[in-house]
């Protein structure tokens, strides 16, 4: 008589409510949110930006190409109408040997150039990423004051130092007892000049090149080159297995734009040779420009600029190319 009393039975229909909780609302069609177009303030804003650049840059440039299909000479620039000739100024400079001479001469500077700076400008990097507090500081200080420095007031500088009579580079050979240099004109020769602007383009380069770098290293992990160590890697081998590899795409950033600065590189040229002696420094952009103000042919000046854009951009497509399958195949 005095057993416990069995428990009462539970709904089902209440059970299962209180363990779903509550239900959520309908995502029908019938009630979904109407969503809301793209805002159209990110297009305003930089529409200004986008104005500047085609009128500054995108102007001149199809000007450019379309001068390059006319007859274009100073009697044009003055008094207008010039005709045009279809591809006459590109089959005339594609069968001229002084045009490829200069081709190949603006590959070879440009190929000296970017070789000279990136291994200059990685040394640089590695050395100041081994110094001191103090050295790191003047060393990277140097490196921007030069960075820093007007083209053509490094242009002067430059002219300067290599002046024949008292140019400091001649009395430093002379007194290391290279006496041939003692009043040796540099702008005279051609290899001298072809080698005085090399040294003058690479001395202009490496700051921008190895601040870069140097900042890269600094997000390599420290661990990588402890463990590197521990299995008995030299610098070498740890600059090859382990730098290298994790700055591959700055390293090719890098390398592309010190192709494209070397290879349109026009006012140290002409401020110091104007492409002589014996056009023995004319490049292409040095080339175009003594077309257009010497010859007065804008037209084939302007055909000189577009074939000079082609190829720097066939170039550089080639390197990225190349680039990308490396990636692939790791």
């Amino acid at each position: 008589m005095g057993g416990a009393a069995s428990p009462a039975p539970r709904d089902p229909l209440l059970t299962e409510g209180r363990a779903s909780g509550p239900a959520p609302a309908a995502t029908g069609a019938g009630s979904s949110v109407p969503r809301r177009g793209p805002s159209p303030w990110p297009y305003l804003l930089i529409a200004p930006a986008v104005v500047a650049i085609a009128v500054v840059l995108g102007y001149p440039v199809v000007r450019n190409v379309v001068m390059s299909f006319q007859d274009y000479g100073l009697r044009e620039l003055i008094r207008g109408g010039a005709g045009f000739v279809g591809l006459d100024n590109y089959t005339e400079l594609l069968s001229d040997g002084t045009f490829w001479g200069v081709v190949v001469r603006t590959l070879v500077f440009t190929a000296i150039n970017v070789v000279l700076i990136m291994v200059l400008s990685t040394l640089v990097a590695l050395m100041i990423g081994a110094l001191g507090r103090v050295l790191r500081f003047s060393v990277m200080a140097g490196l921007v004051v030069v960075w820093a420095t007007p083209i053509i007031a490094a242009t002067t500088i430059w002219q300067w130092l290599f002046q024949s009579q008292r140019g400091v580079v001649n009395w430093a050979l002379v007194g290391l007892g290279l006496d041939r240099f003692d009043g040796y004109s540099w702008l005279a020769h051609g290899t001298a000049a072809f080698a005085m602007l090399v040294l003058l383009i690479v001395w202009q380069s490496v700051p921008f090149a190895a601040l870069t770098l140097y900042a890269g290293l600094t997000t390599v992990p420290h661990e990588l080159f402890e463990a590197a160590r521990i299995d008995g890697a030299s610098g070498f081998r740890l600059f090859r297995s382990v730098t290298f590899p994790i700055l591959r795409p700055l390293f090719g950033l890098i390398t592309s734009l010190e192709v494209i600065w070397v290879f349109k590189a026009f006012a140290q040229i002409w401020a110091i040779t104007q492409g002589g002696p014996d056009d023995a420094t004319t490049t292409l952009p040095v080339y175009a420009y003594q077309v257009a103000q010497s010859l007065h042919r804008y037209g084939l000046s302007g055909a000189i600029s577009v074939v000079t854009v082609v190829m720097l951009t066939l170039l550089l497509l080639v390197y990225f190319r190349q680039t990308l399958r490396q990636e692939g195949d790791r």
